[in-house]
């Protein structure tokens, strides 16, 4: 499967756990989100539908983060809330710790809940719950 350019890039500048890391990930969500559109965004890798970030990941100090923009509303173990909307994140240091079924459940849901953070700043900030897929 293809990412594109930025995000093949995105992967080469990482150290070879890293890259793996990420691939994987890359990997297993075009195989579940296939129409969803995938781009570095704020210099990450994330996946969109219809303009609304859903999925990402990036390179932290000592991991790699996944991160739903609307995880926390997934009641699913293994997510860990993430600032101050209704994301959570996972993190990695090993391929190996990626558990592909909580992955693809999580990446199935994230398909079903969505939070509206395409237009978070025209509600100023007042974050709504997505109804309209």
């Amino acid at each position: 499967m293809t990412h594109g350019d930025d995000i093949t890039a995105y992967h080469r500048s990482l150290g070879d756990t890293d890259r793996e890391i990420c691939e994987l990930l890359a990997n297993e969500i075009d195989r579940a989100l296939p129409d969803a559109k995938p781009k570095v965004w704020h210099a990450h890798p994330v996946w969109f539908l219809d303009d609304n970030p859903i999925v990402g990941y990036d390179r932290l100090k000592d991991a790699v983060r996944l991160m739903f923009w609307s995880g926390q509303s997934f009641d699913e173990p293994g997510l860990t809330a993430s600032g101050t909307f209704k994301a959570a994140e996972v993190r990695y240091t090993d391929r190996g710790h990626v558990d592909t079924e909580a992955l693809a459940r999580w990446l199935g849901k994230s398909r079903e809940i969505q939070w509206d953070y395409a237009n978070i700043r025209a509600v100023k900030g007042n974050l709504q719950k997505r109804t309209d897929f």
